[in-house]
Order: C-alpha cells, then structure tokens, then sequence
C-alpha cells in the first residue's frame, strides 16, 4: 500500500475516534458507565482503555463461572461482551447477558469479521453485534448511538404507578407528584432501571455517591428511609422493600 494511502487510512481512523469521543461526551454531564467482559485480558484493556478515551467510566466483569454477582449488581448504562471466545455456548451467554443487562443496551462485539456471529448475537437479544478487528472508531460510534438511543428511551423510567422523568427529575406515583432531592432521587431511579430485582448496598454506593469501599457509615439506610417516606407513606402498597441479605428492591406492581 502507497505511504500516502496508508497515512490517508491511519488519518481517518483518528478522526473518527475524535467523532466517536465527541458524541460520546455530549451524552450526558456524568461520566456514563459501561460494563465490559471480554475472556482475553489484553484485549479488554485496549478496548477498555479506548471506552474511558472516549469520556466513558468501564466496569471489567470477571468471568461469569466465577458468580454474577458483580454482573448483577452492576449500576451500569451499557453492557458490552463477547461470547465468542472460551468453552460457553455464544447464544445461552447473550441470553444470560440479555437477562443481566434488562432494558440497558447490550452490544456484542466478536474478534472476527463474521456474518454468523453477528446473527447469533442478535438472534440471541443483542441490540447491536460488530467484528472487531482494527476498528474501534466503530464501535465506539455504536456504543454512542446506543447510549443515545437508550437516553431517549429511558427519559421515562417506572412501571404501574410509578413514572420518573430522567430529564426534569421529575417523580409521580399515581399521579401524585413526589418531589426529592437529588440522592433520593438518584436511589430511586437505579432501583427502578432493575425493577423486581435488588440492588445490593455496595452496588448503590457506587452508583449514587461513587464509592468503591464501605466508608462504615448508614447513608445508604438514612436515605433508603427517607426515600419510602415520600414513595410508599398515604399509598395502598409499599414499592421498596428491603431483601434481607441481598439489599434494597423496588417492587413494580402489587402482588
């Protein structure tokens, strides 16, 4: 290949980098947090390390067999895996993926340019599939467009009763406004994006106040209080409820 062409190539590459980046870091004021598994170690850093390039938080999940808890518990805004590679079956680890993530953007990257993994992927739930060989810039730009994608659909969050206005912070329970400050409101709506399943304390301390260790104080308790207060205190049903052992859940209906 002519020098020129090549340089022509490598020129391009950076740019759409840069595009992807921009994208990216007008998605929202917070850094938003994709959680990354890929079974080779040094092909996650690099992807990882491209993704917090971009503006982006990145989670590294450990290996599934391992417990799911941390996949679990992940507060995360994107899932982003690859099946191919290891002994587990690609389309059962999309499905067990597709059940972790919920409503939040799944993309399935694969180490090959190939058709049949793309369609296994999405066959499997994956909202969006690429081979990944040299082109980050492209998946880069799907992370960002599923996030926007995702932004949009989750300016509402809430089943039944319960609706949350993301953009407004705006909370209504059965048409009953409920105003909260920003703590409370940031618990409620990490509950409500998993509904019917809890969230374990340490998980809410890393999405609502960014804390990676148990600082030994009850601020998760005190504001979980005030929290059902306002949502469950002059309504027929409680929505949150403690899960002895396992942590804090919002219940989307009655039973």
């Amino acid at each position: 290949m002519p020098v020129g062409r090549r340089g022509d190539g490598m020129l391009q590459r950076r740019r759409g980098m840069r595009m992807a980046s921009s994208v990216i870091a007008q998605e929202s004021d917070r850094k938003l947090l994709v959680a990354l598994y890929h079974p080779q170690a040094e092909r996650a850093c690099v992807l990882g390390a491209a993704i917090e390039a971009a503006g982006l938080a990145v989670q590294m999940l450990p290996q599934h067999v391992d417990g799911l808890r941390a996949w679990v518990d992940g507060c995360f805004d994107l899932l982003l895996i690859n099946p191919f590679l290891g002994w587990q079956e690609p389309f059962e680890f999309v499905r067990l993926a597709r059940s972790v993530g919920g409503r939040r953007p799944l993309l399935v990257v694969s180490d090959r340019d190939s058709l049949d993994d793309r369609m296994v992927a999405l066959g499997a739930g994956a909202d969006d599939a690429v081979g990944w060989t040299d082109n980050l810039p492209e998946i880069l730009a799907r992370i960002a467009s599923l996030l926007r994608r995702s932004r949009i659909a989750a300016g509402q969050l809430g089943e039944g009763e319960l609706r949350i206005d993301l953009i407004d912070r705006r909370v209504e329970r059965a048409g009953r406004l409920i105003r909260l400050p920003l703590r409370e409101f940031d618990l409620l709506a990490n509950l409500a994006r998993v509904p019917d399943r809890p969230l374990s304390r340490d998980a809410l301390l890393r999405a609502v106040w960014r804390i990676d260790f148990d600082p030994g104080t009850n601020r998760v308790e005190v504001h979980m209080s005030r929290l059902r207060a306002k949502v469950d205190r002059g309504f027929e049903w409680p929505m949150l409820h403690t899960v002895k052992g396992m942590g804090y859940r919002l219940r989307s209906r009655r039973d």
